[in-house]
């Protein structure tokens, strides 16, 4: 109480916090998308040297410092963003600030084109996603899994050869 009842009272009026219905220790606002912590999501961070992007089916909860992303074809997309595909056209697309690190905020992914996949080419994706997740955990080696994925996209995006070879492959960093 030493803190000030005034201060604590949500009227709305000078010196108080803003009007709603709940207690000085709940919540002030309302979270319209909190269901979507229980669906299959990608998380990523917020900033990062690395462009890590994580499928979660295991209903994960972030705080701020990451954000998430729900959906169609998620585990098309979670393979996408961590393709060289993607890492080669689209990394200068993110702000780099200081120590080399990027900030992966929602309005600079708004720009990039991604292709519309079948929910089987989604459930394909979904497979090797997870394998490829577990074997991270696992500390095993993934270079092999990473280089099919990148394969399968380029298949996708119907990239030529020297196309492909200009890419190259390009690991999470």
């Amino acid at each position: 109480m030493s803190f000030g009842y005034d201060r604590l009272k949500q009227t709305g009026d000078k010196e108080a916090r803003k009007k709603t219905n709940n207690q000085w220790f709940e919540t002030q606002d309302s979270i319209g998308y909190w269901e979507d912590f229980s669906k299959q999501k990608i998380i990523y961070p917020n900033m990062t040297k690395y462009m890590p992007f994580y499928l979660d089916n295991k209903v994960f909860y972030t705080n701020q410092k990451c954000f998430i992303i729900t959906g169609s074809n998620i585990s098309f997309l979670t393979a996408f963003l961590n393709s060289s595909l993607f890492k080669f056209c689209f990394r200068d697309s993110f702000p780099e600030l200081q120590g080399g690190t990027r900030e992966l905020s929602k309005i600079f992914f708004d720009k990039i084109p991604v292709l519309q996949v079948s929910e089987m080419v989604n459930r394909n994706f979904e497979n090797i996603v997870l394998d490829l997740q577990n074997k991270k955990q696992n500390n095993s080696s993934t270079k092999q899994l990473e280089m099919e994925i990148d394969n399968l996209i380029f298949d996708l995006y119907k990239l030529t050869q020297a196309e492909r070879k200009e890419i190259g492959f390009i690991e999470i960093q």
